[in-house]
Order: structure tokens, then C-alpha cells, then sequence
């Protein structure tokens, strides 16, 4: 009998443990049906719906011009066992803040309309989730609200286990987002954590490729004591650029994209269990290995091929300008200096909403059985489409001009990510307050609004 996975094994991500003996590796059902909770317990359906509708759709739409093939109408991937969810999994860009992430997992999210079970959760590295900085502007708690879930095995586990909606992983891992410009569109080495579940529970793999996101931040470079130095304070890797050069003088630029035209192509299913036709607990390790460099040729080869055919011009200048001339109503979805006060504006928005709000029975999740979770996902998609208690979006412009006003003098904070130097110092520390005072001594005034605590 394999020994449970100890409480510290289960926060480490998967990609910690990949190559962990297998009995560190295991959870047991007592672990998992406790964890059930883990499925609504951070996530905001109605808070993702509101952002979507005040701030992601429009950047996604007007400044990315985010195109997804293979993944409208009957093209979504069909999956066969709905008791099993399926694994999406792509490249990820390097050097650059996740827009890419972003851009897919609410996209794909909205495309069917808030439906948890053709949703793509995605497994964040518990550095990205834990960490203030790395939340787009400073907004508490974004990844898990936003339906992120922490990558450890015990909640891969149990998204198998419940098929209570589809993955979303980037098994590449830290390493994809710190790869250097040099080495765009190169997948680094796979994590074997996803090709083992896909083993263990018979799960398809949905690859997909994704095309020019490595031009939001281009020219970046990667240097591995530096990123070594940075995660001791919660940030992955520090690119090294002349964009990056300018953030001391405008924090803001921390979080900045250029307006690469994304494009996320869907590849040919992969069946692994097909592959070896053999239980999980009969594959060696050098079997597991060689298929996972086999899985890897595969969709280096499809990005090669998607890059040829939709990467020839990351930005199209052309579509951008048409854009924003047939869009001049909506100038600060183009503007990425606007963005701070877009989402903190919205944050504060939906925080007033919240609080008008009756209180909600508190729910016991980890209580409810499958049929219970199916429910509490179907009421959280209609009043996700309800668009009750969402921030309302601006009509034009000029109506967000005029927020803007209001906006600044009861949200002054914003005006850090503006400050040469100075600004740097709230971002620096906003992780550091929290781990010294604690959330519950730092839910004051400036502080509780600055650092999402």
C-alpha cells in the first residue's frame, strides 16, 4: 500500500515533483474526497464574467486580436468519457507576464459560455499563485479567483477523479515562461506529471499551439543566477531587455504586452494509453521517458508548422491601426499605460457590488457529493450569464475618461504603478507584507487596497 502524500509533499506543484519516487507521488482516496472542496472554493465564476465584460474581452478582442482554431462550435474538442476531463496543453512564452494563459483560459471560457464542463482550468505553479506581484496589478488573489487552481498532485488528482471540468497545463513549467528570446517557439523539456495522469486515468491530451505570444515581450534573455536570485522573492525569473530596463522609470511596464496577434492552434488528440497500451503501475521509467520525448517531437512539430503559417507577422501593424480606427471609442483597451486603472477600477467596482450583496449560505464543499458539484457548477454558470452583480462595461471612452476621474481620487493607489522608482517600492514589498503581518493585520486603508490583502 503506497504511502499517503505527506501534507508538505501536497503543496509542492507537480513540477517539483515529477521525478519523485512514485510513493511520493501518491494520494489516497481519503485525501482526494476531502479535497473536493478545492473545486469552487477560490473560484469567482461571477467575478470572472465581470472582468471579462469590463477588461478582458475588449484587450482580447481589440488589442490582441486573439484567433482560436479548432475550438469554435463543433470544432471544440469532443471528449468521449465525460468522467474524465481532457488535458489541454501548449507552449508557453518566454519571458514575458502570462498574457497568454490569460488570453486562452477566459476566451475559451466565454466562447462557451461559462460552461465548467468545456472549461480549461488551468494548474498554476503555487509561486505564480501565491504571489502578489505576479497577479496583474497587484489584484489579491487573481489566479484562483479567476479559476486557477494550485498545481500540486493532489488537486490534478482530484480534477481526474470528479471530471467536473477540462486542464489546463503548460508542462513545461517554470522553464517555458524563463526561456530566452533565442530560444522562442522551443518547447523545453516536458513534465512527465501530465503524461502520467493521462496514463492512470485514460485521458486525451489536447495540444494546441500557441503562435506569436513570444512577441509581446521580444529581444528578452534568460540568466539563470538571476533567476535564481529573484525566486527568493516570489518572481520566476527577471527577463533581461531594454523593455525591461524602462520599469524602474514606469513600474507599470512590469505587467506590459506589445500587441502580438495571438493565435492558438489545436492539434491532433493524443491518446498515451493508446500508445503503450499498458497500466500505469506496468510502465517503466525509461518507457514513460521515451514516450514523453516521443509527445514532445510531436508538438514541436505541430508549433513549427503553425509558427510557418500564422507567425509571419506577429503584429499585423495593418489590422492593429484598422482596429483601433474603426474602435476609437474604445482608445484605452489599446493603451496598455491604462490598463493599472482599468483593472484596479474595475476591482474596486466589483468589491462595492460585493458588498451590497446579501450574504450567502456558507457552503460545506468538501461535504458535497458529485451530483451536488455538477448542481453547484450549473448555478454558477447562470449567474455567471445572469451578468447580476457584474461591473457594468463603459460604453465608450469618453465614459471611462470620466470614471477615470472618480476612479483616481477614490482609488489613488493606481498612481504608484506611475511613479519613477518610488512605484517600485509598494510592488517590491507587497509580497513581503503579507508574509510578515499576515492578511488579517494588513486589511487596512491603503494597504488593503494596494496589496489585495
Amino acid at each position: 500500500m503506497p504511502n499517503p502524500m505527506s501534507e508538505n509533499d501536497q503543496l509542492k506543484s507537480f513540477w517539483e515533483q515529477g521525478n519523485a519516487p512514485a510513493a511520493a507521488r501518491e494520494v489516497t482516496e481519503q485525501q482526494v474526497e476531502a479535497n473536493r472542496g478545492m473545486f469552487f472554493r477560490d473560484l469567482d465564476l461571477n467575478y470572472v464574467a465581470s472582468l471579462l465584460r469590463f477588461v478582458l474581452e475588449p484587450i482580447e478582442k481589440f488589442y490582441f486580436r486573439a484567433r482560436f482554431e479548432g475550438f469554435e462550435g463543433d470544432d471544440f474538442p469532443h471528449n468521449p468519457y465525460p468522467d474524465r476531463p481532457l488535458i489541454f496543453v501548449s507552449n508557453h512564452s518566454g519571458m514575458a507576464f502570462p498574457w497568454d494563459a490569460i488570453i486562452f483560459a477566459s476566451g475559451l471560457l466565454r466562447r462557451n459560455k461559462f460552461d465548467l464542463a468545456k472549461a480549461a482550468r488551468p494548474l498554476v505553479s503555487p509561486m505564480l499563485a501565491n504571489s502578489r506581484l505576479m497577479s496583474p496589478f497587484l489584484i489579491g488573489d487573481f489566479w484562483r479567483r479567476m479559476g486557477g487552481i494550485d498545481a500540486t498532485f493532489l488537486n490534478f488528482e482530484t480534477l481526474m477523479r470528479h471530471g467536473l471540468t477540462n486542464v489546463l497545463i503548460y508542462p513545461e513549467g517554470i522553464d517555458g515562461i524563463g526561456k530566452g528570446f533565442n530560444h522562442r517557439y522551443e518547447l523545453q523539456r516536458l513534465s512527465t506529471s501530465t503524461l502520467r495522469m493521462s496514463l492512470k486515468h485514460k485521458a486525451d491530451i489536447i495540444p494546441f499551439a500557441t503562435v506569436n505570444a513570444e512577441y509581446i515581450h521580444p529581444y528578452s534573455y534568460s540568466f539563470q543566477r538571476i533567476n535564481e536570485f529573484v525566486r527568493q522573492f516570489s518572481i520566476p525569473f527577471l527577463p533581461i531587455s531594454p523593455l525591461a530596463l524602462l520599469v524602474p522609470f514606469q513600474p507599470w511596464l512590469f505587467y506590459f504586452a506589445l500587441p502580438a496577434k495571438m493565435v492558438y492552434v489545436r492539434g491532433p488528440r493524443i491518446r498515451p494509453y493508446e500508445l503503450l497500451q499498458k497500466p500505469i503501475e506496468e510502465v517503466t521509467e525509461e518507457e514513460l521517458y521515451r514516450l514523453r520525448d516521443q509527445i514532445h517531437l510531436k508538438m514541436q512539430s505541430k508549433l513549427d508548422q503553425a509558427v510557418v503559417r500564422y507567425g509571419r507577422e506577429p503584429y499585423d501593424w495593418g489590422e492593429f491601426f484598422f482596429n483601433l480606427a474603426n474602435h476609437f471609442d474604445k482608445l484605452l483597451f489599446f493603451l496598455p499605460p491604462a490598463w493599472p486603472y482599468l483593472f484596479r477600477e474595475h476591482e474596486r467596482r466589483y468589491r462595492q457590488l460585493s458588498k451590497r450583496r446579501p450574504e450567502a449560505e456558507t457552503l460545506r464543499l468538501e461535504q458535497l457529493g458529485p451530483k451536488e458539484l455538477r448542481q453547484q457548477a450549473e448555478h454558477f454558470q447562470a449567474v455567471a450569464l445572469s451578468g447580476a452583480d457584474q461591473v457594468r462595461p463603459a460604453e465608450n471612452s469618453l465614459e471611462l475618461l470620466k470614471g477615470a476621474i472618480e476612479g483616481l481620487v477614490k482609488n489613488p493607489e493606481v498612481l504608484v504603478f506611475y511613479l519613477p522608482v518610488v512605484g517600485l517600492l509598494p510592488m517590491a514589498l507587497s509580497d513581503t507584507v503579507r508574509r510578515k503581518h499576515g492578511p488579517e493585520n494588513a486589511r487596512k486603508g491603503f494597504l488593503r487596497r494596494l496589496f489585495g490583502v
